[in-house]
Parts: C-alpha cells; structure tokens; sequence
C-alpha cells in the first residue's frame, strides 16, 4: 500500500511559501497534501488538532522556519521534540539563515536536518527535490 505523504510547511513569508509551493508542484513525488500556517503559535495548534485544526490529517514531515513572529521556529522545536505525542514527526528546518549558531541551536534541539532556502525558484526546486526524494524514497517514516 503507498503511504500518503502529509507535509505541513511553517513559513511566514508568503513568497517563500509560494515558492516552496511550485518547488513541491514540480517534483515528481505526489505529494498528498502540503497545509501551511504562517507562525509557531498556529503549528503547534495544528500539531495538538487544537480549535480549528481539530480534525487536519498528522503531517508526514515539517518544513519549519526559524525567524517568525509570536512563535518561532526554535520555539516550536522545543515544544514538539519535548511532547511524546508529536516528537517523532521528522522536522526539516528550511530557512534562509545561515548563521552557524542556529544550524547548531537546531540540531541541539533535534531537528532532523537542516536546509538553507536558497532564494531563486530553480534553487529552491533542486533543494526541495532532493529534500523529498530523501525524505519519500529513501527514508522510513515513523507510523503515524
């Protein structure tokens, strides 16, 4: 049976999640759904099926920014790595930093990997191919 892949991309900036959108629309994995919040406080609402997430589908893999506002990405790490419920949900930090205090704070926190964002679509569309062709063929993902 193929199992469905659910990603839930955390990005405030709506250009780069437009982008992210066509790098995803471009590759040749289905992708079953890609749902999108734009801060911290709303992903972890979804991740908990808090109020209007009640009923969202458990995403496959997180891609998760850093810099976003009420809540950020280092904050989200935290809690979802620390919550027995959520932690096993790979998180790709995809984020234009590349400050090596953050790539380290972010394995410290247990990100799965870490991913600088480049900003030109052809870019982008080569690091999200290569981000899914690991995360969707290569890798086993824990059950949901």
């Amino acid at each position: 049976m193929p199992r469905t892949i659910d990603i839930l991309l955390v990005d405030d900036n709506p250009d780069d999640v437009e982008l992210t959108r066509e790098a995803l629309a471009a590759s040749k994995i289905h992708i079953d759904s890609l749902n999108v919040v734009a801060d911290g406080v709303e992903a972890m609402a979804y991740l908990r099926k808090e109020g209007a997430y009640a009923n969202v589908t458990r995403p496959s893999v997180i891609f998760l920014d850093l810099n976003m506002p009420r809540k950020d990405g280092r904050e989200v790490l935290t809690e979802l790595k620390a919550d027995a419920n959520l932690q096993t949900i790979p998180v790709v930090i995809l984020t234009t930093s590349d400050d090596e205090e953050d790539i380290l704070r972010s394995y410290q926190l247990h990100a799965n990997c870490y991913v600088r964002k480049p900003v030109d679509l052809a870019g982008l569309i080569k690091v999200v191919q290569t981000v899914q062709d690991f995360w969707f063929t290569v890798v086993e993902l824990p059950p949901r």
